[in-house]
């Protein structure tokens, strides 16, 4: 089971680190979404072992309304990035190595109204993987856009905990009214995990976002991909996939546009 006392650190220019507990109060805060359109960036970030990856980020700043990362470390780095571009970050920590935490991260525009933060321990190494779920205003609208960003639970017998993992993370989502973005390194290697995802996200009308099989150079393990994007409650416009060797993942880059009429 995920943890019931996780936390998030959130990173902001000029301000020191703060720890988010649950229950942490609701602010009114700017919308993240003033337009009609707007484009993520996913991208496992591969603990940022390569030294280019930050400048893959900065092509990005600016383009990107959220970039969800996963395998993210809170090295100086990072976080100068999320400095200098006056960006949100919010982190969840799955473990921490001399002094630097790393897990996934959501970074953005502006502050959510709403975070719940996730850990779920490998079941053979028994080092936990981390799960973000960030909820943000939408300009001239009562509703909200909910993120989820996940990074999947990788070595297990079977899929009980795969499926106890991304199940209780859909728990939070189907309560959303709103716009949903859920996505993130699934690590949906097998057959079986694959088929189970599937049935998980269909189950509260989440919609998978495809890429050409022309472009599709996402990262594969055993055949499959590992990266996905799934949604609910907004058109997509176009989805692409970026050829870098600044991670051992291909970042992807969708860019989605509020549905006025949307049908849950």
């Amino acid at each position: 089971m995920f943890k019931k006392r996780c936390y998030t650190l959130r990173y902001q220019a000029s301000n020191e680190v703060e720890l988010i507990l649950p229950n942490h109060p609701i602010t009114i805060n700017k919308p993240l979404i003033e337009q009609s359109s707007f484009s993520i960036l996913v991208w496992n970030i591969f603990k940022q072992k390569r030294v280019d990856c930050i400048d893959v980020l900065k092509q990005y700043a600016d383009k990107a309304k959220l970039i969800l990362l996963q395998e993210a470390q809170t090295t100086a780095q990072l976080l100068n990035f999320i400095s200098h571009h006056n960006k949100i970050a919010d982190h969840v920590p799955a473990y921490c190595l001399n002094g630097i935490y790393a897990g996934v991260m959501t970074i953005s525009d502006s502050l959510p109204t709403s975070i719940f933060s996730f850990k779920e321990k490998e079941p053979l190494i028994r080092v936990p993987k981390s799960a973000l779920i960030t909820i943000y205003p939408i300009s001239h609208s009562k509703q909200k856009l909910l993120v989820a960003n996940i990074h999947s639970v990788n070595f297990s017998i079977g899929v009980k905990v795969y499926r106890q993992q991304i199940h209780m993370l859909l728990n939070r989502i189907k309560e959303h009214d709103g716009p949903v973005i859920l996505a993130g390194d699934f690590n949906a290697w097998s057959k079986q995990r694959l088929n189970l995802l599937y049935q998980l996200v269909s189950s509260i009308e989440l919609k998978p976002v495809n890429f050409s099989v022309d472009i599709d150079i996402r990262k594969k393990f055993m055949g499959r991909p590992l990266d996905f994007v799934f949604y609910r409650g907004l058109r997509l416009d176009t989805a692409d996939i970026i050829k870098t060797t600044a991670s051992d993942h291909n970042p992807l880059l969708v860019k989605f546009r509020l549905d006025l009429y949307p049908q849950y």
